[in-house]
């Protein structure tokens, strides 16, 4: 890689690279540490000789910006006190679209700059520690072998056969899925998931329904798109389907655990939004983000299990139940959706990542995925008891937990008014760090409450973090001492 330095002409080249160099320096553009090239190949680079190399380089060096190492290279020094150069605002014709996307909600974003606690119950979070590192680190030397036999080239936009095939036994396995693996689409997280599904779905002005309350994201991302939001609100069967107007293009729904409240979309509400949703024209998105952790009862059928007509997108996360920063999702496409999907994913991206769909597919074919949810289950099965104890005991009289029976995180609701904002604060300087439902209202009156995640919190943690949960709360509300709500 060459040093970029515009030489002009051939007088004063020694002044010219000084001047050029100094000034890369104490602009922070070379950073302080970084090696440059040897005066020789600096020189032929630049097709001059190499004594005004040399000179720039020594006036550098006694000015303390340039350090040579005999035997190692001459390396940026401490950078001097010269400002860089100022930049002044231009007047961009795009200034008011910009400005909009700094009204979109990005709460999630907010909370990951937020300090960890010492006891954490954030959602969305797997249990890191109980990640079998060795026997991934073993399929992603397999997927770093099989990627450099044909190094140089793009991969499939849809995804890698082996995992399209692998993502589409396991869908059927654990989730009922009836669906081919030319169906399947791997993507960069479900996050990409819901992009494109909007660019594809939906025009400026069009309608998307969501959940109310519901994952902010998705309502940020279709609005990003130009989309009109109707929110719908949920009750204790899930997203009300006579409550979706009859212009939606999209219904976007989390049935198998209503995120953020809990609660399992029953089966005579399933068939209801499966029947508006065809007498309305509408696409559903059936965002099944965790359900591979069950609790209770038996494993509920999806909405794409049930769908006859091709108007259901499976759209599932193997991030959520691995590690997040892997990035890998993956939605499960009507025919009609097929091809508008995978062109719109080639002009985005072209294609995710072969090495990590390659070692995934391994991954699943060797039966590691299905160990981890088994060892991932008695895990949170464990946290999950823990928590719903404290909070049907020592946490009693403030909170009423939401019946859930599955994934990693669980709501809660106020039994009694409380200012929740000061027990967050008060909270988060004991060691707790908490999370309020509000924010993940829109339209419908929040109703108050707390959600736990339990995915990055031990066990033996729970009991000391609802312990002092309780000790803050009998100081916000001193009238709940006596224990009666």
């Amino acid at each position: 890689m060459e040093l970029h330095l515009h030489i002009e002409g051939d007088k004063d080249l020694a002044e010219q690279l000084y001047s050029q160099l100094h000034a890369a320096v104490s602009s922070g553009r070379l950073a302080q540490g970084q090696q440059l090239p040897p005066s020789r190949l600096l020189a032929q680079q630049l097709g001059i000789s190499r004594k005004p190399v040399a000179m720039a380089y020594s006036r550098l060096t006694s000015d303390g910006l340039l350090q040579a190492h005999t035997g190692r290279g001459t390396f940026v020094g401490a950078p001097g006190t010269s400002a860089s150069r100022p930049l002044q605002s231009a007047d961009l014709a795009s200034g008011a679209t910009l400005k909009k996307w700094l009204d979109f909600d990005t709460p999630f974003r907010q909370k990951l700059a937020l300090a960890r606690s010492q006891y954490e119950f954030s959602g969305g979070t797997p249990a890191p520690a109980h990640f079998p590192q060795d026997e991934w680190r073993r399929c992603i030397l397999y997927g770093l072998r099989q990627d450099g036999l044909r190094r140089g080239r793009y991969a499939s936009t849809g995804g890698e056969p082996a995992l399209r095939e692998a993502i589409a036994r396991h869908a059927a396995y654990a989730r009922g899925l009836v669906c081919e693996p030319g169906h399947v689409v791997v993507t960069n997280g479900a996050q990409q998931s819901l992009d494109l599904l909007g660019r594809i779905l939906l025009e400026p002005g069009d309608v998307a329904a969501v959940e109310d309350p519901g994952y902010p994201i998705a309502r940020a991302l279709f609005k990003s798109h130009g989309a009109r939001i109707a929110s719908v609100p949920v009750d204790r069967e899930g997203m009300v389907p006579e409550q979706i107007p009859d212009n939606a293009r999209l219904i976007y729904v989390t049935p198998a655990h209503q995120f953020p409240l809990g609660m399992q979309m029953s089966p005579a509400r399933k068939a209801a939004l499966l029947a508006r949703a065809l007498e309305i024209g509408a696409i559903i998105i059936e965002d099944d983000y965790d359900s591979e952790f069950r609790y209770e009862g038996r494993p509920a059928e999806s909405l794409q299990s049930l769908d006859r007509h091709g108007i259901v997108v499976f759209m599932g996360s193997l991030s959520k139940v691995m590690l997040p920063e892997l990035r890998i999702g993956y939605v499960v496409l009507p025919e009609a959706l097929l091809q508008p999907f995978m062109i719109a994913k080639h002009l985005t991206d072209w294609h995710t990542a072969s090495m990590t769909q390659l070692a995934l597919a391994k991954f699943i074919d060797e039966g590691c995925l299905a160990r981890h949810i088994r060892r991932g289950h008695a895990i949170y099965t464990s946290r999950r008891d823990e928590l719903l104890l404290g909070l049907s005991t020592m946490l009693a009289p403030w909170l009423e937990p939401v019946p859930s029976s599955a994934g990693f995180h669980m709501a809660a609701f106020a039994r009694r008014q409380t200012d929740l904002p000061v027990l967050l604060r008060l909270a988060r300087r004991a060691g707790v760090g908490l999370y309020t439902l509000d924010g993940f209202y829109a339209e419908v009156k929040p109703r108050a409450g707390l959600f736990f995640g339990f995915g990055s919190i031990d066990t033996l943690d729970i009991a000391p973090a609802l312990t002092i949960v309780r000790d803050v709360l009998q100081q916000v509300d001193p009238s709940s001492k006596s224990g009666h709500p």
